[in-house]
């Protein structure tokens, strides 16, 4: 069975708004940046159809990074926000679930439970972690199937078979990648 280390922060990133390659350069501002913390591992990028309004498809992928031991949670997010302020992103001016230059989301960090109220909110593991294939597919390229969702109990693996069998939106493998993306293939890849 997959563990967390406890200070492990496991970083969902997306984004639509540009080109491949903008968007590539956003993810990349975003590693460096995290990289502030330490050694950033990256997952494969994939693209998947958006969640919302009728929009671009989406590139998605995910990057650890172990937290210094003293971050708080509410310092954890107030980072997280401003990378995202860095690379281009008003949330104050965008629709909810529209597009976006960059969406940085805290997934998971180590095994914790979080229900920060804010502002800013921060809930660790993210809610929709183990409803969103676009989310958990890198998840998996990074720690496995075996990990225990925190909070659901299930394994990352049996998640994504669930959603695979109910029919989860198509999660395609590009052929682009992020510092230290693993080879393994996964269930969910088109």
């Amino acid at each position: 069975m997959t563990e967390l280390d406890a200070e492990t922060v496991i970083l969902g990133l997306g984004g639509n708004v540009g080109d491949d390659d903008a968007i590539l350069a956003r993810f990349a501002g975003a590693v460096r940046a995290l990289g502030a913390w330490g050694t950033v591992r990256g997952s494969r990028v994939y693209r998947t159809a958006a969640v919302g309004p009728d929009q671009a498809d989406y590139l998605n992928a995910a990057v650890a990074v172990d937290a210094p031991e003293e971050l708080a949670a509410s310092e954890l997010v107030r980072e997280v926000l401003a990378i995202e302020r860095a690379l281009g992103r008003d949330r104050g001016r965008e629709v909810r679930w529209g597009p976006r230059p960059i969406d940085l989301d805290v997934l998971l960090w180590g095994a914790r439970t979080i229900a920060l109220r804010g502002p800013p909110a921060l809930a660790v593991p993210h809610p929709r972690l183990a409803t969103r294939a676009f989310a958990l597919v890198p998840v998996i390229d990074l720690v496995g199937p075996g990990l225990r969702h925190p909070s659901d109990g299930r394994t990352l693996g049996e998640l994504a078979a669930d959603l695979r069998a109910a029919g989860a939106p198509r999660v395609e493998r590009t052929a682009y990648h992020l510092a230290g993306a693993p080879p393994a293939p996964h269930l969910l890849e088109g």
